[in-house]
């Protein structure tokens, strides 16, 4: 007998007959009271999809009773009710990452640059409650949910050897179409860059190699020049993703030895402002415009958080605003008051990220602050600058502006 909502296995039931002189002729069925239910927390895992322009349509804020974050007004026919998260739930991943220790904005700047899919993991009200008042280790509950020996997806860059090549080779799995793993050589250039011996080869330079034949992948391969960027998964996780029919992205993947990587910035404003020029320019040969971060002055706070000219501004405050115009950035940084956290890279690492067809706002990194004496550390590697030249077209010196606060540690509710 199949479950009326699909998600359970088929179960078959004993067979009994009745006699009302011998009665039931299994002595072992008892009929009583219904058993107790398990009261054991499982997390549940919800993957949202949305599309350009569109929200995923529920509220986030903090519960400060339990610390936790909870999703609230689930949008009817959203992406998130599609996805079944519900009213009420408490978030404990975003796309993979245990999350319940970050601050809130942290959080909400992880799941507004996410792209199109985000995958959260989340507890019913009842069973998050009842795990904190009994102490529960939540980050060890949500392990647990994907079973042993799980770990998350590798985006690994791969940087070609004079003598030893890319230090690695391609086997498509017999009997399997669009299967592949990766053979290693030990301590060669694809083992270095985080791909390890047996990986399962999901994704080569954006393309994923399940739509790829033999021929064509080895032709890709031959074609990448100096470098390749591969998505590999180990079997035990491959096996994860195949049951729960969640692909396998680079949103919910870690970074490794990517040749760029974004950073973010938080800036407190000093006493002649910001003390730099954001101007909208377009690039010599190209057809759009970007956001670049110009001018900065010496010993101010820009330059105390490593900001360079020729920045490329990706976000504000965690929102993304590449498609944004120059006076709504120029609005957005002044409503934030005397803080502010922008996002940047340089030009030739969006081209990176924008070949990969993938955002570099995909990916954490280690906040800097003037308090950082002016360092700059991602989880990545960090940025190669060679910006090349542009074209002015507006530009806006960013020095002072209301006191609104947007999106700070203090901020807990926010649409997403």
């Amino acid at each position: 007998m199949s479950s009326s909502t699909g998600c359970q296995d088929a179960v078959e039931f004993p067979r009994f007959t009745f006699n009302p002189k011998e009665g039931i002729d299994n002595p072992a069925l008892v009929i009583s009271d219904d058993p107790e239910p398990d009261q054991s927390a499982v997390p549940r895992l919800c993957h949202l999809k949305r599309l350009e322009g569109q929200s995923f349509g529920f509220y986030l804020r903090t519960d400060h009773s339990s610390r936790g974050f909870e999703v609230r007004d689930v949008d009817s026919w959203s992406p998130a009710e599609r996805s079944g998260l519900r009213d009420g739930d408490r978030l404990l991943e975003v796309n993979d990452e245990y999350v319940a220790n970050m601050d809130f904005s942290t959080v909400v700047r992880r799941i507004q640059s996410c792209g199109f899919h985000l995958f959260l993991l989340v507890l019913r009200r009842d069973e998050y409650e009842q795990a904190v008042s009994v102490g529960e280790d939540l980050k060890m509950l949500a392990r647990l949910s994907k079973g042993d020996g799980w770990s998350r997806p590798r985006l690994c860059h791969i940087s070609r050897h004079p003598e030893h090549g890319l230090g690695m080779s391609i086997v498509s799995v017999e009997g399997q179409k669009g299967h592949y793993i990766v053979h290693t050589v030990p301590d060669g250039p694809a083992e270095t860059a985080g791909v390890c011996n047996w990986d399962r080869l999901i994704w080569i330079n954006g393309v994923l190699v399940s739509m790829l034949p033999n021929s064509t992948l080895s032709k890709c391969v031959k074609k990448s020049g100096n470098a390749v960027t591969v998505l590999v998964t180990d079997r035990e996780s491959e096996a994860y993703y195949v049951r729960r029919k969640i692909p396998i992205l680079p949103v919910v993947a870690e970074c490794s030895s990517l040749p760029y990587a974004a950073k973010t910035m938080h800036l407190k404003k000093g006493d002649d402002g910001y003390g730099f020029l954001l101007r909208q320019e377009r690039l010599v040969g190209r057809t759009q415009t970007v956001h670049l971060l110009r001018e900065v002055d010496e010993g101010s706070p820009a330059e105390g958080v490593g900001m360079e000219d020729g920045d490329l501004l990706l976000a504000v405050n965690g929102e993304p605003v590449e498609s944004l115009e120059h006076e709504e950035i120029v609005q957005k940084i002044r409503r934030s008051g005397d803080e502010v956290i922008l996002t940047a890279i340089s030009i030739p690492g969006r081209d990176f990220y924008r070949m990969l067809g993938i955002s570099p706002l995909m990916f954490p990194e280690v906040h800097a602050s003037q308090d950082d004496k002016g360092s700059t550390v991602t989880s990545c590697t960090k940025d190669q600058r060679n910006a090349p030249h542009t074209n002015g077209h507006g530009s806006s010196a960013l020095h002072s502006g209301p006191l609104i606060t947007q999106l700070t540690k203090t901020t807990s509710d926010a649409f997403l």
